[in-house]
């Protein structure tokens, strides 16, 4: 069995590097490229987005052949329903929304501007409308200038972003083929658990989804991981949806770690994040598959609290006030990624020692 695993998961890399490499070209040829927001990314500006269209067809092409495994049909079913959401968010974010002002502190002195502290020499963007009124004041004083200006993508709003985020949830809920969650019957109860699921799965990797190979990486370990947590529970044909998973991330990584040629865009997130929880609903690994997102979960969850003003972050999300205090993005994508390998290793540690637990 384990060969045959292994090849299963050698072929989707060997497939996500081709397609990737392909729609890297055709994306850069037709000029579908990214505008960072973040004025420390400003230097990737111009970097094909909607990478994970690579993956997609990947993970497509890999499932025809398996078509006789179920649980990988039905994911591959949401990775596509999930893709397509994303797809038109990025489609939808080729248009320009505003132009905002990059400003920087030319004074001797730090300045706030919004909810940031600019240091003397430091930029920012003028996006909220606190920020805009500190510029006005700030401009007056002579205390900052204008360096530049950030083109800011058109986005839907996030109610219908979420009400759309349904369709996927909805769709593996009338595939009939989920009757428990964490060993519980829930009845009807289990519509809005696997909706809420799949919508928080995509919107968690979305989330991190913001710097080179983050995302991709983080999605490689925790399949991979779900993938060995089924191997340990005796339940290897299981794993099959996970491997492929793993092995489309893997593939992306050739193009997407530091420094990234290519960026995954929503399309790409959405994919990986429905999918994710598709195939953690439909094997009934609830439990170590929501471990395994932890940092992923707990990001969202800064977040959340940052968004209610019940703490305080300078740049949301998380790794971008990382980023903001001074650690080098290499660093903040290896140290997540590490700690999802740590907290992964744990899990897998105590379902060795307890397989039937």
């Amino acid at each position: 069995m384990i060969p045959r695993l292994m090849e299963i998961l050698i072929t989707t890399i060997i497939l996500s590097v081709i397609f990737t490499f392909f729609v890297r070209k055709t994306l850069k040829e037709a000029q579908i490229t990214d505008k960072p927001i973040v004025t420390e990314h400003k230097h990737k500006t111009g970097t094909p987005t909607m990478g994970g269209l690579g993956m997609l067809l990947a993970i497509i092409s890999i499932t025809i052949p398996l078509k006789d495994n179920l649980n990988l049909v039905i994911t591959t079913l949401i990775v596509v329903a999930s893709a397509l959401i994303g797809l038109l968010d990025d489609l939808l974010g080729l248009r320009t929304k505003e132009v905002q002002k990059i400003i920087k502190n030319i004074s001797n002195r730090p300045v706030e501007i919004g909810r940031l502290i600019l240091k003397p020499g430091e930029e920012a963007r003028v996006a909220t409308p606190k920020a805009r009124a500190d510029f006005r004041r700030l401009k007056g004083k002579g205390l900052i200038s204008v360096v530049g200006e950030a083109p800011i993508k058109y986005e839907i709003r996030e109610r219908d972003k979420i009400i759309v985020q349904c369709l996927p949830g909805a769709l593996l809920v009338l595939s009939g083929a989920v009757t428990s969650l964490g060993g519980l019957q829930f009845g009807m109860f289990m519509i809005p658990v696997i909706v809420f699921g799949v919508i928080g799965a995509i919107n968690a990797v979305n989330l991190i989804d913001g710097m080179d190979g983050m995302a991709a990486g983080i999605m490689a370990i925790a399949s991979a991981s779900c993938a060995l947590f089924l191997y340990l529970s005796s339940k290897p044909m299981e794993a099959v949806p996970f491997i492929v998973l793993a092995g489309s991330s893997l593939g992306f990584l050739v193009f997407n770690r530091h420094p990234a040629s290519i960026f995954m865009g929503d399309t790409g997130s959405f994919a990986l994040g429905g999918g994710y929880a598709a195939a953690v609903i439909l094997t009934d690994t609830v439990y170590f598959g929501v471990l395994a997102l932890t940092v992923p979960i707990v990001s969202v969850i800064i977040s959340l609290l940052h968004r209610a003003h019940i703490i305080r972050l300078p740049v949301e999300p998380l790794h971008h006030t990382l980023h903001y205090k001074g650690l080098s993005e290499k660093s903040i994508v290896l140290l997540y990624w590490l700690v999802t390998l740590i907290i992964c290793a744990i899990g897998l540690y105590f379902r060795a020692l307890f397989p039937t637990g």
